[in-house]
């Protein structure tokens, strides 16, 4: 342990997880400066940090500030909202298949940005990502209400979510057979996940409701904690356990939706980013830091590998993430 006290203060970090996390610090720094340097037009280093100072070729700096920059900064802000979405999840369900993507609040952060788009016909980035989290807040409560018995189990939570789920995609393909072909394409394309499109218009309302809800969530974050020592330790210490639970479900869920409205669904990066942080810190309880850190990495490579071999980064996530997600299936399977 390091510890380092501050007048009365007293602060201790594991030594094992601050090396972790500055090593996948790391490797974030430097995805970013490949995402930066390298493309369809390839820069060097020096190119890259000149232009990022303001100086260099006037060509050079708005090719890394104007199109590079936002895509790199909507890439590790998403993975971070969705690593620490997938960790409260987790952590709620106490089951590593506890993600919003299984659960099903993805697919309903895209029925509502759905009806938005096809429904009221509006291309509006703030009605879509209004649309999008009402609709993730609502399926978080239906699902939340369906799975309530007398307390709540992980296990019938996932179980319902992924009812709740299945019965928003025949919705949410039914709006797009239901519309017209250029209105139903630009849908289908949005669903597949992409930052391509996306500039500082959407980045700052993004970045900036990001960064209201990541303190509420270290606000409740110790009381959640708490929750895993079971909810009759939990009430012990004084937890309200249900209302902490519907807290932290709703911010979990606005993190996943905040990202469903930028750049559509993107699946698997909730789920992988907390498993794979817990196994590298090997830490027994929550551990958003890490799960946050995580997450960037992951959404940042995949949509690092996405531009290199000319598909969306919500293409990449289901191939690596599907993966992942069956190999964990087998392995809960074999330990049962």
């Amino acid at each position: 342990m390091i510890t380092l006290r501050v007048g009365d203060v007293l602060w201790r970090w594991d030594a094992r997880t601050l090396v972790i996390r500055s090593a996948l610090f790391l490797v974030l720094l430097i995805l970013a400066a490949a995402t930066l340097m390298v493309g369809t037009f390839s820069l060097d280093f020096s190119q890259v940090l000149s232009a990022l100072s303001g100086g260099g070729e006037d060509n050079v700096r708005k090719l890394v500030i104007e199109w590079r920059l936002p895509r790199l900064l909507f890439a590790v802000l998403g993975g971070v909202a969705l690593g620490v979405s997938g960790a409260i999840f987790q952590s709620l369900t106490r089951n590593p298949l506890g993600s919003p993507d299984v659960i099903g609040f993805d697919a309903g952060s895209y029925t509502g940005a759905l009806i938005v788009m096809l429904v009221l016909g509006s291309t509006s980035y703030t009605l879509i990502a209004s649309g999008a989290v009402l609709g993730g807040v609502i399926t978080a409560l239906v699902v939340y209400l369906l799975s309530y018995r007398g307390g709540l189990q992980g296990f019938r939570f996932i179980i319902v979510g992924i009812g709740v789920s299945a019965f928003l995609v025949g919705i949410n393909s039914y709006l797009l057979i239901s519309t017209g072909a250029q209105q139903a394409r630009a849908a289908v394309a949005w669903g597949f996940g992409s930052f391509s499109a996306l500039g500082y218009e959407q980045l700052v309302p993004f970045a900036v409701i990001l960064l209201v809800i990541l303190p509420l969530v270290g606000f409740a974050r110790r009381g959640f904690a708490q929750l895993e020592l079971g909810d009759d330790a939990a009430k012990a210490l004084g937890v309200r356990v249900e209302r902490q639970r519907l807290t932290m479900t709703v911010l979990g869920v606005a993190l996943t939706a905040i990202v469903t409205a930028a750049a559509g669904p993107i699946a698997f990066v909730a789920l992988v980013a907390p498993q794979v942080a817990r196994r590298l810190v090997r830490s027994p309880g929550l551990d958003l830091p890490s799960a946050a850190i995580v997450g960037a990495v992951l959404l940042l490579a995949s949509d690092f590998i996405g531009q290199r071999i000319n598909i969306t980064v919500g293409l990449v996530t289901v191939v690596l993430g599907g993966g992942y997600f069956a190999w964990l299936l087998i392995r809960e399977g074999f330990r049962r």
